[in-house]
């Protein structure tokens, strides 16, 4: 039994198999010491770096950064891009699998979450899974929550405490419960400058970003 078995089992109509279950439930306790380890003590950035290559079970690259807390209950289905950071508290629900495109920067606290429950109670809640896509150079706000399926395109914005139910096109902000769109981001904005005006289309510095 592989780890790529395991995710394999996650996917939709995936048939029932004790051995992979079993397989998994080791994996998922793996996650809990791992982010123990993580989480209650001090890390040199390098060392959180070679903590979360064994907790996603892959290398992570060298300009990553993080600041623990971190929360995941699988950690197997990630996949981290280059120049990524990660603030601290953030909780990533990964069996349907998460990729993280390169320059991305995701705020305290951020859920992303791939598992969905069967409304239907002759389903007894079963488990639905399905992908996120980060793409390259997304900003996540604090709080924000990033539900199953949602492809988040490059250089979108999240503004914080969203819930992000569908797709958000690259170079687009959205915000709220649920997120909606609330402006596109120009192709090119004045360097030093996060935002834009959505009244007046004038230009904001760093203490008017999202």
């Amino acid at each position: 039994m592989t780890i790529q078995e395991v995710i394999d089992g996650f996917r939709e109509g995936a048939a029932e198999n004790a051995e992979r279950n079993a397989y998994a439930n080791e994996l998922f306790q793996e996650a809990v010491r791992i982010g123990m380890d993580l989480n209650t003590q001090y890390h040199t950035p390098e060392e959180i770096r070679e903590i979360m290559g064994r907790l996603i079970g892959k290398k992570v690259d060298d300009s990553f950064r993080m600041f623990p807390p971190f929360y995941t209950d699988f950690g197997k289905n990630i996949t981290i891009g280059k120049d990524v950071f990660i603030n601290s508290g953030c909780h990533f629900q990964d069996q349907g699998g998460i990729q993280i495109g390169d320059g991305t920067l995701i705020g305290h606290n951020v859920v992303l979450a791939t598992i969905n429950h069967d409304l239907n109670p002759e389903e007894n809640r079963k488990n639905h899974y399905a992908p996120i896509t980060i793409g390259a150079h997304v900003w996540i706000g604090s709080n924000a929550t990033i539900l199953p399926g949602v492809t988040l395109g490059e250089w979108a914005v999240v503004a914080a405490g969203a819930v992000v139910t569908q797709d958000v096109p690259p170079q687009t902000v959205v915000g709220g419960v649920p997120a909606k769109i609330l402006k596109v981001i120009p192709e090119e904005v004045p360097q030093g400058y996060t935002s834009m005006s959505k009244k007046h289309g004038h230009f904001y510095g760093k203490e008017g970003a999202i």
